[in-house]
């Protein structure tokens, strides 16, 4: 996925009310700016540090730009536009980088299902049947360890899509946990247990109901970025062990 036009940069000055961002440029502009995140974006920004923006010539718009890309406390780069995800995910099956999921004949995006009214982000048809992907954005890392986490914060809605997915595995049907790792220097996922431990439960149940976790990682730049490898999701980790994993 490049960025077109290319992103510029900027500090970033605060965030605010959730879905607004001050920043000043490198030219000395100050602007606040659409922050496509909702959620806490916990240690994934910091004041003063870099960041990357997309700028609109939409005059409809009510704010300049959207910010893309952030520098985190950890020296880091994490996609904070958590609407790229999908984008990615959906570039990456098409290209067959998603070895698990492979030979698909047809795809479909948000598709209604389950008994809670919920959305799929992604059925995948095959000859044999079909898969039922939902896809996580991850960039919640940590100091001294290269194993990220999900989620930043506690999450009813994530919690629901695992309960819908493990209904699907029960049925029999292909159902899959999918975790994009929009975030640099990262060798593993883990459920966030000290944040949401029913959400860690959750994905626990999800995986003894037959519901398949991937996770894969994502290169960045300001330029472009790409899903481009497989990540062991570690279900079962204490996170004070983490620490002893060494920094990327």
């Amino acid at each position: 996925m490049h960025f077109f036009p290319a992103l510029e940069e900027g500090r970033l000055i605060r965030r605010y009310k959730r879905f607004l961002a001050d920043i000043e440029t490198v030219h000395g502009e100050l602007l606040t700016i659409h922050c496509p995140n909702t959620g806490s974006m916990l240690n994934c920004m910091a004041e003063g540090a870099r960041v990357w923006f997309s700028r609109s010539s939409d005059p409809k718009r009510k704010l300049p730009g959207t910010w893309e890309i952030g520098e985190t406390p950890q020296g880091r780069l994490a996609c904070i536009n958590t609407a790229r995800a999908n984008a990615l995910v959906e570039e990456a099956l098409r290209a067959g980088v998603i070895s698990e999921l492979k030979g698909f004949t047809g795809l479909k995006r948000e598709v209604a299902y389950g008994v809670e009214n919920s959305r799929i982000d992604f059925r995948l048809d095959y000859d044999q049947g079909s898969a039922w992907v939902e896809v996580k954005s991850v960039t919640l890392g940590f100091d001294g360890t290269n194993v990220a986490a999900f989620p930043d914060a506690v999450t009813l809605r994530g919690a629901k899509h695992l309960r819908e997915l493990a209904c699907l595995a029960r049925e029999g049907v292909r159902a899959v946990q999918l975790y994009c790792v929009n975030l640099s220097g990262i060798e593993a996922v883990r459920p966030a247990q000290e944040i949401d431990p029913v959400y860690a439960a959750a994905l626990r149940d999800a995986v003894a109901a037959g519901v398949e976790v991937l996770a894969y990682g994502v290169t960045l730049t300001s330029e472009q970025m790409w899903v481009d490898r497989a990540l062991p999701v570690l279900l079962e980790l204490d996170p004070d062990a983490l620490l002893v994993l060494p920094a990327v």
